[in-house]
């Protein structure tokens, strides 16, 4: 069997098994605005890059602005999910003090351009219900400025890739040899990172002053194991997770590496480790859409219970900077964008 045939059927063997959606998101805009941590300023602090609803803007208030009602297109694959999805953007340092942002690239057996791979994650299979988020939810997981590695949430980490065909396959993500903080050494197939949101609802929030506090892991076991949800939190919801694509093959110079050897990657807040890996959502689905991929138990990115637009108008949905700056796509900057902003 060819390798990537290989690899795509063993995933579509691990979302038989553990119920998930798992779809492209080609990349919608990279800017420096963020409405959950910095609602209203422009520029935010850091950079992100952002895929989903094209409505995406600085001020996303809940009750003043409703995704799928003002969006016209989405960078994702499903035509009814008009929700954003973002997080930071990595950054090369080279030996001479310059840095380049380092692209991204479709996950297997996806063809969106950049982006995310995104899976809405119903668990193992049970038959427990899981209640699809509402409108107006938002949520964040990790903390961009977290210098402990202890406090790296579980579901977040990065993993090595070894070749662009990802062979051998590495299994669950957060698992093997996957790392909390970056990379050590050169990766042939650049980095996969992956971003892992909490699963359990209290029912009442929306949102919460943290982002975070309305949402909660399983009181005992793991959410892929069927572990139940705390009293305080008792609604299972999807678990929401990124996979993103970096490829860093175009930096694995070593004459352009700092001269001790050290890494020389950065998020775009600043952090050189990588404890500050982080991700946003902010829920903006059509209608009941997303409940009913739940209750059909929709696998991959073909489900019948919801309207899958082409490739290319996934790809053709892009928004222009609000901030507008060079951030180092096709030049090399002397600081990150925003860097007097940051507590570095």
């Amino acid at each position: 069997m060819h390798l990537k045939t290989l690899v795509a059927a063993t995933a579509v063997q691990l979302a038989a098994a553990q119920e998930l959606m798992r779809f492209g998101c080609s990349q919608l805009v990279f800017d420096r605005i963020d409405p959950l941590v910095n609602p209203g300023f422009l520029p935010s602090p850091h950079l992100h890059q952002v895929i989903g609803g094209n409505s995406f803007n600085a001020s996303m208030t809940h009750g003043a602005l409703d995704p799928p009602t003002a969006s016209t297109c989405t960078s994702c694959t499903y035509s009814e999910d008009f929700s954003n999805y973002w997080t930071a953007n990595i950054y090369f340092k080279a030996r001479n003090g310059t840095y380049k942002r380092v692209p991204q690239f479709a996950n297997l057996g996806l063809k969106v351009q950049g982006g995310m791979t995104v899976y809405y994650i119903r668990g193992y299979t049970s038959a427990a219900k899981v209640t699809a988020f509402k409108p107006g939810f938002r949520m964040l997981v990790g903390d961009p400025a977290n210098k402990d590695v202890k406090k790296v949430p579980s579901g977040n980490c990065y993993r090595c890739e070894s070749n662009m065909q990802q062979s051998p396959f590495g299994g669950a993500p957060c698992t093997g040899s996957d790392t909390k903080v970056f990379p050590k050494g050169q990766c042939n197939g650049g980095w996969r990172v992956t971003v892992t949101f909490p699963t359990c609802w209290d029912g009442k929030n929306l949102d919460s002053p943290d982002h975070k506090a309305h949402m909660a892991y399983p009181a005992s076991g793991t959410f892929e194991s069927g572990g139940a949800c705390p009293s305080s939190h008792p609604i299972k919801m999807p678990q929401v997770m990124y996979e993103i694509m970096f490829d860093t093959r175009a930096f694995n110079n070593k004459a352009d590496w700092p001269a001790d050897g050290s890494q020389p990657f950065y998020w775009s807040q600043g952090d050189g480790v990588g404890t500050g890996i982080h991700g946003d959502y902010l829920f903006g689905w059509k209608g009941d859409a997303l409940q009913k991929a739940m209750d059909t138990k929709c696998a991959n990115d073909n489900c019948k219970a919801l309207q899958r637009q082409t490739d290319a108008k996934a790809i053709a949905c892009t928004k222009g900077q609000t901030a507008r700056e060079d951030i180092g796509t096709d030049t090399w900057l002397t600081e990150l964008p925003g860097a007097s902003q940051m507590q570095m």
